[in-house]
């Protein structure tokens, strides 16, 4: 199988270059890259099995989302592995992580491999996390070892803080041994009188409760000092606040090897998206004040937070239709996320795309050690083609089995055109 992508604007931000060229693929890996200059010929005379024209497109390396949560197994109502795995095509992902909150959760083998086989079976690279506590009790460490060598790339107990401090230096210690990454879902319950809702002007509108700002940088600030005494490799996951932005680029500064994502919603929203959209802005942590969007923002462009990832949390209709306080937690992000990017941090000046896309493809690779996230002869040519100045309206007409997104109505700018998986398209802009 020969495929030709043709007069594409080839961004790799892997080897920071940027210019016009064709990508011939054959059986599933790049075989040749020719550049394109104003004085050439574009390749017209290749026996291929398929053209791309990608005139006036960018082709990049395909996405990488490093948080996401497909329900499966266990909730395969909300999403599954393969629903979960087509809506990260449409959002010219090829490659994501499964968090490890299913149920059975993913601490132990037969359960990793189950997430990790079925993943084959989808037409993208879908990799495992694995439990740090047993459970998620947060009492007693996982088998770190067998599970590493049955596949996971990272331990995490996702949507349940670790509150023992002496738990946590343990897995830190055992994760350095094992040259592993550990990541953490930072907020303290002892602090929250009501989780995915900032407590702050708009809780006390609508009188409950809420969850601030310190129930998230305390914890941050323990684990990025316990990560700087082991030299664990740590990441802070889905940072909301400003001080917590500042604790991590301080622990940075100190030598700690500590890596922080960022979602769409947190650079992108404010509290008052709850007034407007209710449970559909329920989310932990929750969106915060301008102030900490703005600092999530400089975080992003000054390198403090290493990584862009949704937090992809599907949940039902009937669920998310409950009020507040007994609604789920939790947004769907894979299908708008690129479009965020483009449309708040890239055209408002904030960063460039070559710099946006190192945040979703070469950085996330490098942290969970995948051989992804470049354009390069001789690599398996996992690649999005995307147009980063068309403009489309969110609808509820997501691929996810779910839709529930604060997004939808909003106007977005950057527009997938074709995601490409191991040389195979597994998405196409059919619009």
């Amino acid at each position: 199988m020969r495929t030709l992508i043709k007069n594409g604007h080839i961004i790799d931000p892997a080897r920071h270059m940027s210019y016009k060229a064709d990508i011939l693929v054959e059986n599933g890996i790049i075989s040749g890259i020719i550049q394109v200059k104003a004085f050439d010929v574009p390749v017209s005379d290749i026996a291929v099995d398929e053209v791309i024209d990608a005139e006036g497109l960018v082709v990049a390396p395909g996405l990488i989302d490093t948080h996401v949560h497909f329900r499966d197994p266990g909730f395969t109502y909300k999403e599954d592995i393969n629903t979960g795995a087509a809506a990260a095509a449409a959002g010219g992902f090829t490659t994501v992580l499964c968090m490890a909150n299913t149920n059975p959760i993913v601490d132990n083998k037969e359960t990793l491999q189950y997430v990790i086989e079925k993943g084959r079976t989808t037409p993208i690279n879908v990799y495992s996390a694995a439990a740090v506590s047993k459970g998620f009790k947060g009492e007693e460490l996982t088998d770190f070892t067998e599970l590493k060598n049955g596949g996971a790339l990272v331990f995490t107990d996702d949507g349940i803080p670790l509150k023992s401090e002496m738990l946590v230096k343990e897995a830190m210690q055992k994760a350095k041994e094992l040259d592993m990454p550990l990541s953490f879902h930072e907020e303290n319950p002892a602090y929250i009188e009501q989780q995915g809702i900032n407590k702050g002007v708009v809780s006390d509108k609508l009188n409950i409760g809420g969850a601030p700002a310190c129930s998230e940088y305390m914890m941050v600030a323990r684990d990025c000092m316990l990560a700087l005494e082991t030299k664990a490799t740590i990441c802070i996951q889905h940072i909301s606040s400003a001080v917590s932005v500042e604790l991590v680029r301080t622990a940075k500064k100190l030598g700690a090897d500590v890596h922080a994502e960022s979602t769409p919603q947190h650079f992108s929203l404010t509290e008052d998206i709850v007034l407007e959209k209710g449970t559909l802005a329920r989310v932990n942590p929750p969106i915060r004040t301008e102030a900490d969007r703005l600092a999530v923002i400089e975080g992003l462009k000054d390198g403090t937070i290493d990584i862009i990832a949704t937090d992809h949390a599907p949940h039902s209709k009937d669920e998310k239709a409950k009020e507040f306080k007994a609604a789920p937690s939790g947004m769907i992000g894979l299908e708008t996320s690129l479009a965020l990017g483009i449309t708040n941090l890239v055209k408002k000046g904030y960063l460039t795309l070559e710099e946006l896309l190192t945040k979703m493809t070469v950085n996330p690779a490098k942290l969970y050690k995948m051989d992804k996230g470049c354009i390069e002869a001789g690599k398996i040519a996992d690649l999005v083609i995307f147009n980063p100045d068309e403009e489309w309206e969110v609808t509820e007409n997501f691929v996810s089995k779910a839709s529930n997104s604060p997004f939808i109505g909003q106007k977005l700018y950057g527009k997938i055109k074709y995601t490409i998986c191991n040389g195979n398209v597994v998405y196409k802009d059919l619009k």
